[in-house]
């Protein structure tokens, strides 16, 4: 992923976060969620979460992956949750996994591919061949020391995971932005010339046959120069029968920037070349129904193509998003649905839950506190429709146990931490109206904030 035109971000556009190797314990997804955060989904039925509604149409919706992020309750159910395929951030680019020359570290990246093998996930590999994130040695070396690094990195990486990754970004943004249509400067353009990118195929497709090659890029969503210059690459190295099986686009929009009009129209003339089209990085500055719409107009473009195969989006959530002023993805800070998410789970066929149309969030806060004992408050909201009843579920962490309830009718599991709040009467609320209930959890030398469910409504 580059700058667009249109944005000025930092110069890294992902900015790298510290990597952990924290441990994932199972059953992650049940766990608590940290006070203020709206309530995330539950359990998901059949075409009720953006995967599962994707994989109905025969395609994949996937999330962008920071193994950092992975000791984190809410992120980790979301992204169990909601998405059947991910593609690690940064965990797999050349600083990450070859920082020193012939020393390979895949101790992150392996954290990302094991959760999602872990869980039916399918994984896209990024990226092979790039010229951001590379460590300094990379830009010293002379030609041939340069083109034996490049194979070998491909094919040390690849044979890794063999067998794991659907799709590889093979080669990363190798052409300029603007009118020229030419190739971008870089130690791999500089110095092995136009080949480079045919010989990184034909080095991954060794390394790996069964793997999906793929060639990504930015700012080339529309018919424009760079677009063409890409198709021509792409349409020459079929004619010659260099291994190239589909082509990404990153798909970063915003107002200055958006959805361009021919969109639909330029992923089928890729398709028509015989290769596979897939978003590879979709995030859409902006909010409400003006973000609800672009999203929308993107996934619908998608499956109008029989060659799309899949949409990942940039990251599970706003307050991790490389452009995060532009609150740009389906998820906010909190982890609550925003109206961007259920557009696109309808353009998907899909639907949330309870009556066509209805809609509520339930939020948590914590009240009062004692040494033993503390007071949750959850609120509903209804969407931008009146709603006639309501429910959502509280969980606690054993040996925690709830001690009272009040402004709702409780339901428990068989296990009593598991709690199913309804209204206690009439569960009606106009559209934006909130209503509250609370409970006492006893803490029992445990202070952790409970999970809230999804609200559904009716």
């Amino acid at each position: 992923m580059v700058t667009r035109t249109s944005i000025d971000p930092p110069p890294e556009r992902r900015p790298r976060r510290p990597r952990t190797r924290t441990a994932l314990a199972l059953g992650l997804s049940g766990l608590l969620a940290t006070a203020g955060l709206t309530a995330l989904a539950g359990t998901a039925e059949a075409a009720s979460t953006l995967g599962a509604a994707a994989a109905e149409k025969g395609r994949y919706f996937g999330s962008a992956v920071a193994a950092n992020h992975l000791g984190e309750a809410p992120y980790v159910s979301t992204l169990n949750t909601e998405f059947n395929s991910v593609t690690p951030e940064n965990e797999m680019k050349w600083d990450a996994t070859e920082r020193t020359r012939g020393t390979f570290t895949f101790g992150s990246a392996d954290q990302i591919v094991n959760h999602a093998q872990g869980r039916g996930m399918k994984v896209r590999g990024h990226t092979l061949v790039w010229h951001s994130q590379l460590p300094g040695w990379v830009g010293g070396l002379g030609t041939a020391d340069l083109r034996s690094a490049m194979n070998n990195h491909i094919t040390q990486v690849m044979q890794h995971y063999k067998g794991k990754i659907h799709s590889w970004d093979v080669v990363n943004e190798a052409f300029q932005d603007g009118s020229s249509g030419a190739r971008r400067s870089s130690p791999f353009q500089d110095k092995l010339g136009d080949g480079f990118i045919e010989e990184a195929f034909r080095t991954a497709r060794a390394a790996d046959p069964a793997a999906k090659l793929c060639y990504n890029d930015y700012n080339t969503d529309g018919v424009n120069a760079k677009s063409n210059a890409v198709y021509n690459l792409v349409r020459d190295f079929k004619a010659r029968g260099v291994p190239i099986d589909c082509v990404g686009f990153q798909s970063h929009f915003n107002s200055a920037s958006p959805v361009p009009s021919d969109y639909q129209a330029n992923l089928q003339r890729f398709a028509n070349l015989g290769v596979d089209v897939q978003i590879t990085e979709l995030d859409i500055e902006g909010s409400g129904t003006a973000q609800a719409n672009s999203y929308s107009n993107v996934v619908r473009a998608c499956l109008a193509v029989s060659r799309c195969t899949g949409i990942t989006v940039w990251g599970v959530t706003d307050k991790y998003s490389w452009r995060p002023g532009g609150t740009p993805l389906l998820f906010d800070g909190n982890y609550a649905k925003k109206p961007a998410y259920n557009a696109v789970l309808t353009a998907l066929g899909g639907s949330s839950g309870g009556t066509p149309g209805a809609a509520c969030t339930a939020t948590y806060s914590k009240a009062e506190e004692w040494s033993d004992r503390f007071n949750g408050k959850v609120t509903i909201t209804a969407g931008s429709s009146a709603i006639s009843d309501w429910t959502t579920t509280v969980t606690v962490t054993a040996p925690q146990k709830i001690s009272a309830t009040w402004n709702g009718s409780p339901t428990w599991d068989s296990s009593g931490n598991i709690m199913t709040m309804r209204p206690n009467g009439n569960g009606g609320l106009a559209a934006g109206a909130s209503t509250s209930f609370g409970f006492t959890v006893m803490t029992n030398g445990t202070g952790t904030a409970p999970a809230i469910g999804s609200c559904t409504a009716s």
